[in-house]
């Protein structure tokens, strides 16, 4: 496949080639992803459930987040990898130029901050700096006090307008990649259809240019099980089998199903 870059997604959205996103936290599972065909790792603040036991991602600290994504670079391969800044670690431009640096100095080639648009400064910094940006839209799990829960979003036509709008403003800052999560099918579609820039959708529908999945959802590890998870350890007979079937259902647009999304 050869090194995954910025260009190398934009060229497989332009050919409409689906292309993959798996977490991963250490060099193990992250030289699976990477012998699966993944296209991208993300090390998410999703470790702060799935590894240090907490009922949200909020305890995670840059700390936390920087010793991971060494651990992952560490293992090499063509992946792009994309670290997650934690919570309130970009709440002020100096504050996120910090911890944008610290995960890019331990191996991160983009990182993934939630918010809208008013995120616009923050984004055109981070990239004036040379540091690669994906945004995160709709359900945004560092929001979910004030959310309420872990709640789809954008079901409203306003709140469908906001996101969309958000999308445009953050593409127009300088954000390479954008996540959707839990957002309705047709949203996301919409969404990725109107950008230049790929999409990669969670609990958002087939409509998008990419698909994510935590790692411990996939390989049916979690005992919380969101609608959008399917686990491929059915479909495999090792973890190794499973990673290469997640990445061949998304490639072959056969997941997520409509069983995986929300009207």
């Amino acid at each position: 496949m050869g090194k995954v870059t910025i260009s190398t997604l934009d060229r497989m959205k332009a050919a409409g080639e689906k292309f993959v996103c798996i977490t991963a936290y250490d060099a193990t599972f992250a030289r699976l992803v990477n012998e699966a065909g993944a296209e991208t790792i993300l090390v998410g603040d999703s470790l702060g459930m799935v590894l240090q036991g907490h009922d949200s991602t909020i305890p995670v600290t840059v700390d936390d987040m920087a010793y991971h994504t060494a651990c992952v670079a560490r293992a090499g391969g063509d992946a792009l990898v994309i670290a997650d800044l934690p919570f309130m670690s970009y709440d002020r431009l100096e504050t996120a130029l910090d911890s944008a640096t610290a995960l890019m100095q331990a191996g991160a080639q983009m990182v993934k901050l939630e918010g809208g648009v008013w995120l616009s400064d923050t984004i055109s910094a981070l990239v004036e700096r040379g540091i690669p940006v994906c945004a995160h839209l709709g359900l945004t799990p560092q929001s979910v006090n004030a959310f309420g829960g872990f709640k789809v979003q954008g079901r409203t036509p306003k709140e469908a307008k906001s996101i969309l709008a958000d999308a445009v403003e953050i593409q127009d800052a300088g954000a390479a990649v954008l996540v959707l999560e839990c957002v309705p099918a047709p949203l996301a579609a919409d969404i990725s259809s109107k950008l230049d820039i790929p999409v990669i959708g969670i609990g958002a529908g087939a409509g998008t240019d990419a698909q994510v999945l935590v790692l411990h959802d996939l390989l049916g590890l979690s005992p919380r099980v969101p609608r959008f998870v399917r686990n491929f350890m059915t479909d495999g007979a090792s973890v190794q089998g499973a990673l290469a079937a997640f990445v061949a259902a998304v490639k072959a647009s056969e997941f997520p199903a409509e069983d995986h999304t929300y009207a």
